[in-house]
């Protein structure tokens, strides 16, 4: 039986149970959470890897990437999702510029494990391996992050790019992997990786890969949970087909609200 079947009703996920899945086979299915009923309904749903992503700055926050989002905002939504108590694994990002440096990064990985994350994300390889054997001697479990980096959109001149498609590309990709894997690194995310290099990466290291525009061929696959329900209307990825839509159905219900009332 599944472990979002049986053992989720039963027992805390931890990354060693998110490990076991990819041993099995068992596709890792992943959602953004952000506050505390969110956090109840995606548990209650049987996801067992909830993200309070940097993506908040976005979709709740209001503002135009991720670049803006503070170490404050993220404890903020950290212990909204905490008070949830969820069986599953609770993720957190580390935000734009709080692991620049190795003192830094342990301080504020702490400060999110204080809030409530069971685990910390960072984007980027080779470029920050200090930072990420910093986070797990200090032992906190890491989640790494690969292919686009939303924190570096501006870099991209404000565009999200497939990466991989080149040699050059690939081969960075699968030595970052490799390196994230070999440094203790227990998953990684890989966003907007072309499929097959994504599949290659799936294939040759053990921990899972969780993909999120990369093909179906990663260990397990997230999206931003506003996303896949259609509760941000103004903008979906290529690559989402929403599930519901949910910013239709509350438009519904409020004119259906008004009408009732201009009728008594």
């Amino acid at each position: 039986m599944s472990i979002c079947g049986s053992q989720m009703n039963s027992s805390k996920i931890t990354v060693e149970t998110i490990r076991a899945m990819k041993s099995r086979g068992e596709k890792i299915a992943a959602l953004t959470a952000y506050d505390y009923p969110m956090a109840k309904l995606l548990d209650e749903a049987g996801v067992p890897f909830l993200l309070v992503g940097d993506s908040v700055g976005m979709v709740v926050l209001g503002y135009p990437d991720t670049t803006h989002v503070t170490m404050a905002d993220m404890e903020h939504h950290v212990r909204a999702v905490a008070r949830a108590k969820p069986q599953a694994l609770i993720a957190a990002d580390l935000p734009f510029k709080s692991y620049d440096t190795v003192a830094a990064v342990v301080a504020n990985a702490q400060r999110l494990v204080a809030a409530g994350a069971d685990v910390v994300k960072a984007e980027g390889g080779l470029e920050i391996l200090p930072q990420v054997q910093a986070i797990i001697a200090a032992g906190i479990p890491f989640c790494g992050h690969l292919g686009m980096l939303p924190q570096h959109i501006l870099e991209e001149g404000g565009k999200y790019r497939i990466k991989g498609r080149d040699e050059t590309g690939r081969l960075k990709l699968l030595t970052d992997a490799v390196a994230l894997a070999d440094a203790g690194a227990f998953a990684i995310v890989l966003e907007l990786v072309t499929p097959p290099v994504a599949k290659e990466i799936s294939e040759k290291i053990s921990i899972p890969t969780i993909g999120i525009g990369s093909g179906p061929d990663c260990d397990g696959q997230i999206l931003v949970t506003h996303d896949l329900t259609g509760s941000f209307p103004w903008f979906t990825p290529k690559f989402v087909k929403p599930k519901v839509n949910v910013a239709a159905e509350i438009k519904s219900a409020v004119a259906a609200w008004k009408s009732s009332l201009t009728s008594v």
